[in-house]
């Protein structure tokens, strides 16, 4: 008995359905992509409870929330100006790593505000804060409030904090943890470096988070 071969077109549709399979894949990918130009990059800290309202006083000695900076990514440093070594250092880095992300894209880095929040209110009045944040970035903003509402923030942001010496000691030091925080325009956290960030680096962090 002879069995009929094969058309061709019988042998090709596999290959066919194949082809067309492939080609719709590419359509809806690249409808994807297009509906998806700058998808947002999840950052390390998506998804904790890190931050949260806060009511502080700024250098200027205005009150201000943190729905006073909705719709900027915030850079967020904990410290204080009498700090001898660590905290002056940080600000420095964070000042230039600034200027090299304005340099590189000036239209996102207007969309960032860096807060340099004290953890020494007795001492980091608004004057005082101002004479030091200015001379790192004239941009950086200096935030202080009560010993309550300090100690708030501090614990939303699980800061640690701690006097050092005995109470009487007017030249006291504050131990105190050094991480820079980024949070999105929502108040919401994205990524964090460390000390030891050096200003290329907290660039390009936000080169990849801020849109």
């Amino acid at each position: 008995m002879n069995r009929r071969r094969p058309s061709i077109a019988t042998r090709s549709l596999p290959f066919t359905l194949v082809l067309a399979v492939l080609l719709a894949l590419v359509v809806v990918g690249g409808a994807a992509l297009w509906l998806n130009r700058t998808p947002v990059p999840v950052g390390p800290l998506v998804g904790t409870d890190i931050g949260g309202p806060f009511t502080l006083i700024d250098q200027d000695g205005r009150t201000v929330t943190d729905k006073t900076y909705d719709g900027r990514s915030r850079l967020v440093y904990f410290g204080y100006t009498y700090c001898p070594d660590v905290c002056p250092l940080d600000m420095q880095k964070l000042g230039k790593g600034l200027q090299l992300f304005r340099k590189a894209d000036p239209a996102r880095a207007a969309r960032v505000v860096a807060l340099f929040i004290t953890v020494d209110p007795a001492r980091d009045t608004p004057a005082v804060l101002k004479t030091f944040v200015r001379a790192f970035d004239p941009q950086l903003i200096g935030l202080t409030g009560s010993e309550a509402q300090v100690a708030a923030v501090e614990k939303s942001f699980h800061v640690y904090a701690r006097r050092a010496g005995p109470a009487t000691d007017k030249d006291y030091l504050v131990d105190h943890s050094a991480v820079l925080y980024l949070m999105g325009p929502d108040n919401k956290p994205i990524s964090f470096l460390s000390h030891d960030a050096t200003p290329e680096a907290i660039s390009a962090e936000l080169a990849k988070y801020v849109q």
